[in-house]
C-alpha cells in the first residue's frame, strides 16, 4: 500500500513522506532533524526507512534541516541545477552529504519513481515532484508556484493523491500587515497559489479522477485552515463533485501527522 503524510506544511516550514511496503523518500527537509525524526517516529518510519531527499528549491522553509538529517542518516538528495547551485552558494550543500542535480528522466529509489516537473516561484530553479509507488500509485506535491502552468497540469494528470498549495486568502493578504512588496510578490505568477487558484485546481484535478485531495503550505499569517478547506470544498461543491464519493479533501499542517493510506 502507498502511504502519504504531509509531515509539515506551511510557511514555517515543510517536509513530506511518501513511501511503500519497499521504503519511501521524503520531499523537503524544512524543519530542524530532531523535529523531522520525531515526526518520523510519530508514524512508525525510520530514518534509516529514507531512501532519499528531493529538493523543490532552497528557500529556508524547505532546505533548514537538509544539512544535518542528511549528513547524520547518510541520505542522499536530489534537485535540480539550479536550486543545487543555489544550495553550494548557501553553504547549505557543504560536502557532508550526497546532493546530485535531478535526472530529467528521473530517479528510481526506495521502490518508488521520482520525477521532476517545474513550478513558478521566485527561486534559482523551483520544481514539484510526482512520486509512482511501487504499487502503482502515483502522488504529486505542487507547492510554491504562483500559477498553475500547463507543465504543472500535464505532470499531475492522473495523480491519485495531490499536495496542492493554498497558501493566502486574498483578502487577508492585501488587508494584512505585510509590506507591499512582499504582498506584491506573494500575488505575483512567481509567488504563492491563493485558496481560489487553488480551488479551481484541484476541482479540474478532480474531474480528471484525483480521490485525495490535501491542500498545504497555508500561510499562517494570511490564512486560516477552515477558509481554504471551505473554499475548496465550495468549488468542488458547485463542480457537482461529492465528498467521500468523489475525493476527500483535507487540509495539513496540524499538529499530528497523520498517514493516508492509498
Amino acid at each position: 500500500m502507498a502511504r502519504f503524510c504531509s509531515l509539515f506544511s506551511s510557511s514555517s516550514g515543510n517536509c513530506t513522506y511518501i513511501g511503500s511496503s519497499d521504503g519511501g523518500v521524503l520531499i523537503d527537509a524544512g524543519v530542524s532533524a530532531k523535529q523531522i525524526t520525531l515526526k518520523l517516529d510519530c508514524i512508525g518510519v525510520s530514518p534509516a526507512d529514507i531512501g532519499a531527499i528531493f529538493v523543490t528549491h532552497e528557500h529556508s522553509d524547505h532546505v533548514s534541516g537538509l544539512r544535518v538529517f542528511a549528513s547524520k542518516n547518510h541520505i542522499p538528495v536530489y534537485t535540480t541545477a539550479g536550486t543545487l547551485a543555489a544550495l553550494e552558494k548557501s553553504g547549505v550543500a557543504n560536502g557532508k552529504f550526497e546532493i546530485s542535480e535531478m535526472p530529467e528522466e528521473g530517479v528510481e529509489c526506495a521502490g518508488q519513481f521520482v520525477k521532476a516537473f517545474a513550478t513558478s516561484h521566485d527561486s534559482a530553479q523551483s520544481c514539484g515532484f510526482v512520486v509512482n509507488t511501487s504499487d502503482d500509485r502515483k502522488i504529486a506535491v505542487a507547492t510554491d508556484t504562483g500559477i498553475v502552468t500547463d507543465t504543472i497540469r500535464n505532470a499531475v494528470d492522473g495523480c491519485d493523491l495531490i499536495l496542492a498549495e493554498s497558501n493566502h486568502d486574498i483578502g487577508m493578504l492585501r488587508n494584512g500587515a505585510y509590506p507591499y512588496m512582499l504582498k506584491r510578490r506573494i500575488l505575483s505568477d512567481f509567488g504563492h497559489l491563493s485558496n481560489l487558484a487553488c480551488s479551481q485546481f484541484v476541482t479540474d484535478l478532480v474531474k480528471n479522477g484525483t480521490t485525495r485531495l490535501v491542500l498545504g503550505h497555508l500561510s499562517k499569517e494570511n490564512n486560516i485552515p477552515d477558509l481554504a478547506y471551505q473554499t475548496s470544498k465550495a468549488a468542488l461543491d458547485c463542480a457537482g463533485a461529492v465528498q467521500f464519493r468523489d475525493y476527500i479533501l483535507k487540509v495539513a499542517g496540524g499538529p499530528e501527522a497523520e498517514m493516508v493510506v492509498l
